[in-house]
């Protein structure tokens, strides 16, 4: 079985995604890769598709347990055989679970790094690995800007099981993966870089003034009320606003629910039970906005985040690249708007106390440079990419810079528009484009599918394949399955129910 009959047997897709092929080549001849990746641009996949090509069992590394039941799910959903071992298993379930793979009976078993120096570690002793893939590799390192010490001893993990190693991040500058290739032992690597330009994400940027006059173009003096018309303009789309501090998320999610919207708080002060009811009902589409800190992001794998504000500047360039990348994973357009200060500079200044010097000194840096990035009135895209190492020309339509789009300012207008015969913006600033109605009800039915099932709406399928559906309005088996995101296993658990729904019309 080749990658391509994967991909398109398995996945459902018809081609690869850039530094796709490339990183799956190398794994597929037992070399040492890697993969600094885009959120959304299908890192999963890099690993997955190795795991049915090669045979025998690959290991995942994932740093938050409450990330692997969604992981494991989303690839049984399209038919590989897939589990996770972590603390969150009963001793009975655990234990059937060991045995099952030491049977070889799947081929992605997803473990956290603390479990691997405990008993996951001694539960995989004696399985021959195909391969070991770390995801969000750049928390091995001290220079990385989300740091994790049990990330250091995955280090003699390539000599213990004798494979090849793929270690992948959305974000890493060169000293981060070099770091990267050091801790985690690998032989001569292949780098493998893929763009981070995302053309479906629309940044825009505006300076927090607080002044009483009317804002100039790029400013705004009412950060609430800036805040309040993004969001309204999208009704019943899901979305992250971020802030700074905890005390502001609190506050910024009761003045959004004070306002009639559908929004819940996240932070790391909240008690456990508390995080995971929060994260199911942004999965399920029971909540439309999640206000956060940067504690919510990583352990969300929601392709249909429309939108990404963050209420106050992000603490890294890094950062900022993987917030606003958790929007549009389905490829649909969504939009990113940034409001920023050099207040939140100087808060995030007071957070570097307790840190060493030469380590206080390098983040300070990295929230000047956010502000930098952020006040440059050039093409978003141009700037970002430039910042993480690569060269590309100006979006020409997808930034603020470029195509002179001002979200704020049109907000009003937009969410008049959405509130009759069912509209969206294409772009913000620009007239609003009719949601196409069959989508609208695809999107219904994926939601009672989904309810029925307890599982979030996304895993019966995404938005981008719902618009193609809805635009190509298939009428038998085989335009169902030309579909992009229709594998087998989707078709035989959803297709004719789907089917149904189009020739209804």
């Amino acid at each position: 079985m080749t990658p391509e009959q994967v991909l398109q047997g398995v996945f459902g897709y018809r081609s690869f995604r850039p530094g796709q092929r490339e990183i799956i080549e190398a794994v597929l001849a037992g070399r040492d890769c890697v993969g600094v990746m885009p959120t959304g641009g299908g890192k999963s996949l890099t690993y997955q598709i190795p795991a049915r090509v090669l045979g025998g069992t690959a290991l995942v590394v994932s740093p938050l347990i409450s990330l692997m039941k969604d992981q494991v799910d989303a690839a049984t959903s399209v038919g590989l055989r897939a589990t996770f071992l972590n603390s969150s298993l009963a001793a009975d379930e655990r234990r059937a679970r060991v045995e099952a793979v030491r049977r070889g009976e799947y081929e992605l078993v997803y473990a956290a790094p603390e479990g691997l120096e405990a008993g996951t570690g001694a539960a995989l002793a004696g399985v021959k690995l195909s391969l070991i893939a770390v995801d969000e590799a750049h928390c091995i390192s001290q220079w990385g800007h989300d740091f994790r010490p049990a990330y250091r001893n995955l280090k003699g993990l390539k000599d213990r099981f004798d494979a090849p190693v793929l270690a992948l991040t959305a974000t890493a500058t060169p000293h981060v993966t070099g770091d990267i290739v050091a801790q985690l032992a690998m032989r001569e690597p292949l780098s493998v870089r893929g763009s981070f330009f995302r053309p479906n994400l629309r940044l825009s940027a505006y300076l927090k003034t607080g002044e009483r006059s009317a804002p100039r173009p790029g400013t705004v003096n009412d950060t609430r009320s800036s805040l309040l018309r993004l969001v309204r303009a999208r009704a019943g789309e899901s979305g992250i606003v971020y802030c700074l501090s905890r005390r502001s998320v609190e506050s910024t999610a009761e003045f959004l629910c004070s306002r009639g919207v559908k929004a819940l708080a996240y932070h790391a002060g909240l008690p456990a039970p508390e995080r995971e009811r929060v994260q199911d009902a942004f999965k399920r589409d029971d909540a439309d906005v999640i206000v956060a800190t940067v504690a919510f992001g990583m352990g969300i794998d929601k392709p249909d985040v429309r939108f990404v504000i963050h209420r106050d500047m992000p603490r890294s360039i890094e950062a900022y690249a993987q917030e606003v990348g958790r929007a549009g994973r389905d490829g649909a357009p969504s939009d990113c708007v940034l409001l920023f200060s050099w207040a939140d500079v100087i808060g995030y200044e007071r957070l570097t106390g307790d840190l060493e010097p030469a380590l206080a000194d390098w983040h300070r840096g990295r929230a000047r440079e956010m502000f930098r990035l952020a006040e440059r009135r050039a093409c978003r895209h141009q700037s970002l990419s430039r910042a993480l190492g690569e060269e590309i020309a100006p979006c020409g339509s997808s930034c603020d810079a470029c195509a002179g789009l001002d979200p704020v300012e049109a907000a009003p207008a937009v969410a008049a528009k959405r509130a009759s015969y069912g509209t969206r913006a294409a772009e913000p600033g620009a007239p609003a484009a009719a949601v196409p109605p069959l989508f609208l009800k695809l999107k219904a039915l994926r939601k009672r599918l989904a309810d029925a099932r307890r599982v979030p709406a996304y895993m019966v399928f995404n938005d981008a394949t719902l618009l193609a559906m809805a635009a190509s309005r298939p009428s038998d088996e085989d335009g169902m399955r030309a579909v992009p995101g229709m594998g087998p296993k989707k078709w035989a658990e959803y297709g004719e129910i789907f089917l149904a729904a189009l020739r209804e019309g």
